[in-house]
């Protein structure tokens, strides 16, 4: 390593050298002390090891080969690394705005995006595993494999500000949004502050943006159910919640095509896969944090493991209806 260019590490660890150093002091309060037995794995090390498997997918006998550790070193070090990055890490990276950086994300998402009073994008995606000893039906999805689902809010710059993981690949989103903290902080109204804005007679408060999946409510909008029968309003309001939605699409394309181990099946324990999800967001905030350039040559077509699309949900909250009602005429002015 000490003889890598940019592009090997960049290649290999998808971050700088100088990132990689980064996340090496944040995470400096877990390294291992010497003892009397052994000499403990130094801190460079294990987290070169995590993010190689992360970054690449590689098998553990393959990295036990390349750092001249064993199968099993490879194994616990990538699972405590992970561990330690969402306990130390992820509250400080992953979280909902507030003060002034809440309004840039409002206002991103109006000049950027042009929606406004948006405070994020929610959608969910399919992580692949092996299948489990118990219940593997419950995680066999309609595209015909075995996934756990990752449902994550993300800001107009693509960064993850609420995540969820570990749900049955079988399960609808909307239920896993309806057993989400997202969801209960929504409904009690603590989720984001009262920040309102008069638009065409109708005080519209902070939203966030969904797909079809999810409910209609007066925190959360999506798109009108395509009948055949829209008027052109309603489908210009659909197609300006399909441009600022997408932001969350392109985020789970780069955050997989960064840690290809989300891309490809995953044969971990799953009980230790809603950690390494976690912690591969966190590492995909401080990525684009730190503006470390991404090569669009990561990003691959696999149909096999695409998202998978689910049918409209057809929850309808009268406020909700209101608001959108409201931003249709808006956008049709």
């Amino acid at each position: 390593m000490e003889t890598f260019t940019h592009q090997d590490w960049m290649h290999n660890f998808r971050m700088s050298r100088e990132t990689f150093l980064f996340v090496c002091q944040e995470l400096k309060s877990i390294e291992k002390r010497n003892t009397l037995m052994r000499k403990a794995i130094p801190l460079q090390k294990r987290v070169s090891i995590a993010l190689w498997f992360l970054s690449t997918n590689s098998d553990f006998r393959t990295i036990s080969h390349l750092f001249g550790v064993s199968k099993a070193s490879v194994c616990l070090i990538t699972i405590d690394v992970c561990m330690c990055i969402v306990d130390h890490l992820l509250p400080k990276y992953i979280r909902m705005p507030c003060g002034d950086a809440l309004k840039q994300v409002v206002a991103g998402f109006k000049e950027k995006l042009g929606f406004p009073q948006c405070v994020g994008a929610i959608d969910g995606t399919h992580i692949p595993i092996i299948s489990p000893q118990e219940c593997p039906a419950d995680y066999y999805n309609r595209k015909g494999w075995h996934s756990i689902i990752l449902q994550g809010l993300v800001d107009h710059n693509g960064l993850f500000m609420d995540i969820y993981v570990g749900w049955p690949g079988r399960v609808h989103d909307a239920r896993v949004f309806s057993n989400s903290s997202l969801f209960r902080k929504g409904q009690e109204g603590s989720l984001v502050p009262t920040l309102t804005e008069m638009i065409e007679q109708c005080e519209i408060p902070l939203v966030i943006l969904g797909d079809p999946a999810y409910p209609l409510l007066k925190w959360l909008m999506k798109a009108y159910p395509d009948t055949g029968r829209l008027t052109l309003e309603q489908k210009t309001f659909n197609y300006r919640l399909s441009k600022a939605r997408v932001v969350v699409e392109h985020a789970y394309g780069r955050l997989k095509a960064r840690w290809r181990c989300l891309m490809k099946r995953n044969d971990t324990n799953i009980c230790d896969i809603p950690n390494i999800v976690s912690a591969c967001c966190v590492l995909h905030n401080i990525c684009e944090l730190r503006e470390e350039s991404f090569d669009d040559e990561w990003i691959e077509s696999d149909s096999s493991f695409s998202m998978i699309r689910q049918s409209a949900s057809d929850s309808v909250d009268i406020s909700g209806d209101q608001i959108r009602s409201a931003l249709t005429q808006y956008f049709s002015t």
